[in-house]
């Protein structure tokens, strides 16, 4: 992690908490954060708690959608625009996960309409990408993530990209508790920020803060945060407890 890029930590709840128990994170995790921290936080809840969770988020913690719809308005039953998400108090918007890849087909084309339409709305897009199984074992990695970035963020203006973060999920990694191993991960997140440079220049591409996601634990969030590519992480099922996700964040001041 280069001390250049503010480092990230970002929890994605995905499809879990009540009020109730978000109120309940809270009440824990706040205690445990420390006066001063580098560390930027971005908590990723459910759709019906971005507006009353917003009374818990301070300077350091920001709030984001997990998902966002193109348009501004429309008969979009079931969807939230960019500027519903702004008006909710988020900052960030999660885009392209790849559970929304498979489960609701999104294509890069849809992607990248999500990332333009974010950047336009002033909310930062998160842009997960990442290879599955089949595709890792057939050496499709860099080839993979090369199409998803050149067809996700065709047509970004060049003064948007410091603005992006990126989060590298290897798909065979996500919920599966068998993470990347540190090093592996150090170098997939170089090769991104070469392919990023490509499209922004290297002044810009080295603003952007890269992410990695996957089977992220307290107890393995060392070894990916010492590498130099990767910026901080994004977190699933370990974000859930306050105690973990406080672990993960501050892995480095806790140890």
């Amino acid at each position: 992690m280069t001390s250049s890029r503010t480092p990230l930590f970002a929890a994605n709840w995905k499809m879990y908490k009540t009020l109730k128990e978000a109120a309940v994170f809270f009440e824990t995790f706040l205690k445990l954060l420390p006066q001063k921290m580098e560390e930027e936080i971005v908590i990723f809840p459910p759709f019906t708690l971005l507006y009353s969770i917003s009374s818990f988020i301070g300077t350091k913690i920001k709030i984001g959608g997990q998902d966002l719809f193109w348009e501004k308005e429309g008969a979009f039953t079931g969807e939230i625009s960019p500027l519903m998400l702004k008006d909710s108090g988020c900052h960030f918007v999660l885009i392209g996960h790849s559970e929304r890849r498979k489960y609701f087909a999104e294509t890069n084309s849809m992607i990248n309409k999500k990332v333009l339409s974010a950047f336009e709305y002033g909310l930062k897009p998160v842009l997960c990408i990442g290879e599955t199984l089949e595709e890792m074992g057939k050496g499709m990695t860099r080839q993979i993530l090369t199409k998803q970035i050149q067809e996700g963020l065709k047509g970004v203006a060049h003064s948007d990209f410091e603005k992006l973060v990126v989060a590298y999920e290897p798909v065979w990694a996500i919920g599966t508790g068998k993470a990347d191993t540190p090093s592996q991960s150090n170098e997939t997140i170089r090769f991104i920020r070469e392919t990023l440079s490509d499209l922004c220049g290297i002044h810009e591409a080295d603003k952007i803060r890269i992410l990695y996601g996957g089977s992220v634990k307290p107890q393995n969030i060392r070894g990916f945060i010492e590498q130099p590519e990767i910026d901080g992480a994004l977190v699933g099922g370990a974000s859930l407890n306050p105690e973990d996700f406080a672990r993960i964040v501050f892995s480095r001041v806790l140890s």
